[in-house]
């Protein structure tokens, strides 16, 4: 090669490159692609399946179809509104994604202004947590309910709260246990897992279900199993709580940029793509379960615990049952282990700018596996606690649903809402909306609004200690706490996300609380 040629630049060193634009250092492992990115967290065998018996008390077929697909739509608003976002400051050129994985707490201070971005950001990143964590625990406790309902078949084993825990717990531990490069061949099976196992769950059970539903039942037919609400409120406030079991997440795309190639597009591109793919691959999954019905009331009241294992039993026997559960359980696994991988890296990327207690012990990067090790167990550890009030109450898992729900999608309204307020500063990226894009934002911010005070509303009556929905108490200490510790600390030393590298050279320690005044100058 000549000294006038230049060395074609890669994928990598371009993702690398623009990462350290906005002052961060490559630590983690780029091992994955556009497909791991696209479908890391979305698993609509572990959406539908967990929350089914929700579904049919809280509506019904009916309302678990049409609000499956009105819902989609409007996360499909929310994904593209997300995906659109872009923000150039002078010093700071960033793609659509911006590739870091502190997603959309590091979104809220790039399009806040100046001197707000330490508070928008910082309210952003604990909303965002609360909600990682309650999606971590919603998979994985669901993993370990489907994991013990599967015990019960040809045996005497009965499953309690405490052998559930006990389950649980191993499940979050194995879901640890993965390094990212091992992650990287296990999301390619993955998505082989969903998609071949999906076609297949539903062939399967349609081909041999005695008999089928009729068109009537799956699109017409309402349940109000709630205790009365139909009739102590409205239908509708059943139809409108009912629409939980549809509310679909894709965080994990943001999240997982720094460790994906072609990072610029392929956060945003995963997005859309995994919305779009669910929805359609949702709709298809909740068809042939609600067609493959054979008595709705034994189904609703099981003895497995499970009317998606019951129809599994009604439909292609024991044996078979036991092959469709596992499907629903590994991609149950699968997904929860995505789910904390996502959940660690935000952890990783707000104890790197400061804003997580205990940030320079979490803002550790395993030099040999590339892998943030601490956040990972903190992430496990979040999520066992959350998942201990299911010892006392009925409603715990559409609980913690409710609160990973409220938690995420507000942290994604702040930065959309923010794009629209200050839409003459905004600055088109690499994937952006074209003219589309206000409307958009405003839909998307309009509808998270709503999924927020619905999913608060108390979905069983009467309303006691066992019914109740307490997505609203754990919502109100994030609250309380990231409001109130910013009045009476935060605001006195968190500069949002830092600009790590410049910081480094001029011998600052980002670790450390109390230097916003010197990375202000940075």
């Amino acid at each position: 090669m000549s000294n006038d040629e230049k060395k074609p630049i890669s994928t990598t060193e371009k993702d690398e490159a623009e990462l350290a634009k906005m002052g961060y250092k490559q630590e983690l492992q780029r091992e994955l692609g556009l497909m791991q990115v696209s479908f890391s967290i979305i698993s609509v065998i572990t959406g539908i399946p967990s929350l089914f018996l929700y579904g049919l008390n809280t509506g019904g077929p009916s309302v678990m179809v049409y609000g499956w697909i009105i819902v989609s739509f409007f996360t499909l608003l929310v994904g593209m509104a997300m995906a659109g976002e872009l923000i150039i400051q002078p010093e700071l050129s960033t793609s659509s994604a911006h590739p870091t994985s502190g997603g959309p707490y590091f979104w809220a201070a790039m399009l806040s202004k100046p001197k707000d971005a330490p508070l928008t950001s910082w309210i952003t990143g604990w909303f965002n947590l609360l909600g990682q964590v309650a999606v971590t625990t919603g998979i994985s406790f669901a993993c370990a309910s489907f994991i013990s309902t599967l015990s019960t078949f040809r045996t005497g084993f009965v499953p309690t709260a405490n052998t559930q825990i006990g389950v649980y717990a191993a499940v979050l531990f194995s879901q640890g246990s993965f390094g990212v490069r091992v992650l990287h061949y296990l999301n390619n099976v993955s998505v082989w897992w969903h998609a071949i196992g999906t076609f297949s769950l539903v062939v399967a059970i349609l081909a041999k279900a005695p008999t089928h539903q009729s068109g009537q039942f799956v699109f017409q037919t309402f349940i109000d199993g709630t205790g009365g609400w139909a009739e102590r409120a409205s239908p509708a406030y059943v139809a409108v709580t009912g629409i939980l079991m549809a509310q679909v997440s894709f965080d994990a795309s943001a999240h997982m940029t720094e460790e994906t190639t072609n990072a610029a597009m392929s956060g945003s591109i995963g997005i859309i793509m995994a919305i779009g793919v669910s929805a359609l691959l949702g709709l298809y999954l909740l068809l042939g379960l609600l067609f493959s019905i054979q008595n709705l009331d034994n189904t609703i009241n099981t003895a497995t615990g499970e009317p998606v294992a019951q129809i599994f039993l009604d439909c292609v026997g024991e044996d078979g049952a036991i092959v469709l559960m596992i499907i629903v359980i590994g991609a149950m696994f699968f997904c929860g282990t995505f789910s904390v991988t996502s959940n660690s890296r935000m952890m990783y990327a707000f104890a790197r700018d400061g804003g997580l207690p205990g940030s320079k012990f979490f803002a550790y990067v395993n030099t040999k596996w590339k892998s943030p090790i601490r956040t990972v167990w903190l992430a496990c550890t979040l999520s066992f606690i959350l998942g201990l009030p299911s010892l006392g109450s009925t409603v715990a898992f559409s609980a913690a649903t409710s609160i990973a729900t409220i938690g995420l999608y507000i942290s994604y309204a702040i930065p959309i809402a923010l794009r629209v307020i200050y839409h003459a500063d905004f600055v088109r990226g690499p994937f952006h909306l074209g003219k589309f894009s206000f409307p958009i934002a405003i839909t998307a911010v309009t509808w998270i609004a709503f999924i927020s005070i619905v999913f608060i509303l108390p979905q069983e009556n009467p309303v006691d200690s066992q019914t109740f929905n307490y997505a609203i108490v754990a919502v109100g200490i994030v609250i309380i706490y990231s409001v109130g510790y910013w009045l009476i600390s935060a605001r006195k030393w968190f500069a949002g996300p830092v600009k790590q590298i410049a910081a480094e050279e001029m011998g600052i320690n980002v670790m450390e609380p109390g230097l916003t005044e010197k990375l202000a100058d940075i």
